[in-house]
């Protein structure tokens, strides 16, 4: 049961309207699930999605690449509506299905090419570090190039901010819809 709904239009303030308007005229055509959160801050919400259009849709790195960073961040939050949202998104880009298994299951999947490689070794030992070592560092440089290393690290942050806010309020999934990921902590 989500801890905040989005306020119907009649109580919005006009900022909170605009804010909204904004992210429906946008690519996405709807307003995205961590804006229910951040619409008590009009501004965030505004910057806040309009970051997440930028660094999900105008990023040198293709979507495969982009949902396979998201999917790891989704993991390691263990964010349902993130991790749901982003599988469906992560298929339709053409990742392996069996690479998002794994991914769910916390296990290193078989990638299919250096960039890929770059994109998932540089995600999940950030997050689980806060740090790149030297050698993955050069390798994703290599493999990314430094514009696509800083798009990686802005998506990783970005989606970071999406699952605290997702997991925080417990927005997303609706009651009919069982999470996929194991939860240890919250079972």
């Amino acid at each position: 049961m989500p801890r905040l709904e989005l306020p119907a239009d009649a109580e919005m303030t006009d900022a909170q309207k605009a804010a909204c308007a904004e992210a429906v005229a946008g690519v996405r055509g709807r307003v995205p699930a961590p804006m229910v959160a951040w619409i008590q801050n009009p501004e965030l919400a505004s910057r806040g999605q309009k970051l997440g259009e930028l660094l999900r849709y105008q990023t040198t790195l293709e979507p495969r690449l982009s949902e396979l960073a998201i999917l790891v961040c989704g993991r390691h939050w263990t964010s349902h509506h993130e991790w749901t949202a982003h599988k469906r998104e992560g298929l339709k880009a053409g990742m392996d299905p069996e690479v998002i298994a794994a991914i769910a299951a916390r296990r290193t999947p078989a990638l299919r090419d250096d960039r890929e490689q770059a994109v998932y070794d540089v995600s999940s030992i950030l997050l689980a570090t806060g740090r790149v070592p030297p050698p993955v560092y050069a390798r994703g440089i290599a493999a990314l190039g430094q514009r696509g290393m800083v798009e990686l690290v802005g998506i990783l942050g970005y989606y970071c901010m999406v699952a605290l806010t997702l997991n925080t309020f417990e927005l997303g999934l609706p009651g009919s819809v069982a999470p996929e990921l194991e939860d240890p902590d919250f079972a």
